[in-house]
């Protein structure tokens, strides 16, 4: 039985429930507001000390971070490529995402759409915009000769950078320029078993 401690608008969550349909896993979804504190509570800080979702329980064991539990899942699936080098590309990109780009894509989403605190954040916006914009260039580049980031096949490297590239406007990120990205989304939409991240 797979559970998870999932909050619906978070593109970290998204990547998870993204992939465990298309696997075509079932699961019990176990909604964790974090805009309540719900995830600083003691009983959840119990499953995740780092007080973040998601969180994905199998087997009686429990696994944070959304880039760990997509390895998981993908491991012997064609979800992760079988070559080495390609694996290790594979967390190449998935690195990249965690530390170029979700911290100031994400982020960015975060104080604009969820808190609806654009003003508040208004300088720290400047700067995520700049590194944010500099993360978005290296895909696009990427992308001009290649269909999908590892060994031009869809893998657990593009659902991670998909979850929040493809709702950067939400962060007032503009992606009109990026025809090589928006192309991308396509692909990646076109996948089998695909939902959109107000799906679960």
């Amino acid at each position: 039985m797979y559970k998870l401690y999932d909050f619906l608008p978070s593109g970290n969550c998204y990547k998870i429930r993204l992939l465990l349909n298309q696997l075509g896993i079932e699961y019990e979804r176990i909604n964790i507001d974090i805009l309540n504190k719900e995830s600083r509570t003691s009983e959840f800080l119990k499953i995740n000390p780092n007080g973040r979702t998601p969180v994905l329980y199998h087997d009686g064991r429990y696994l944070a971070e959304s880039n760990a539990i997509l390895w998981y899942l993908a491991s012997n699936t064609g979800f992760l490529p079988t070559d080495n080098y390609e694996q290790a590309q594979v967390l190449q990109w998935m690195f990249f995402e965690q530390y170029s780009h979700e911290p100031n894509i994400a982020t960015s989403r975060y104080w604009v759409s969820i808190l609806r605190a654009e003003n508040e954040y208004k300088e720290q916006l400047k700067a995520k915009m700049k590194v944010g914009y500099a993360a978005l260039d290296v895909m696009e580049q990427h992308l001009r000769n290649n269909n999908f980031f590892v060994a031009n096949q869809y893998s657990i490297a593009d659902i991670a950078l998909y979850a929040y590239t493809h709702v950067a406007e939400e962060g007032n990120f503009d992606l009109s320029e990026y025809s090589r990205i928006k192309e991308w989304f396509k692909r990646i939409e076109n996948q089998e078993n695909y939902i959109n991240i107000k799906a679960y």
